[in-house]
């Protein structure tokens, strides 16, 4: 009488080992890290400064952009 885990699940039965947490698992639910108020809003402050450089460089090539195009290559 060969049960595979399913059908001893159905059954109410359960293997010996059913409560152990296998290293697999434990590594695929890593436990998420708490920071203090201070680090996310330092961190927050980071990504605004990012996104505002980005956003410098992407308005500066642009104009670059449309210099080389319009005025630059036409002399």
């Amino acid at each position: 009488m060969d049960m595979d885990i399913k059908e001893l699940f159905a059954n109410g039965c359960f293997v010996p080992d059913w409560t152990e947490v296998t290293a697999e698992v434990q590594e695929a639910a890593p436990v998420p890290e708490r920071k203090e108020l201070r680090v996310l809003l330092d961190e927050l402050a980071e990504i605004k400064e990012n996104i505002e450089n980005l956003q410098a460089r992407s308005w500066y090539l642009g104009k670059l952009r449309e210099y080389t195009e319009n005025g630059f290559s036409r002399t």
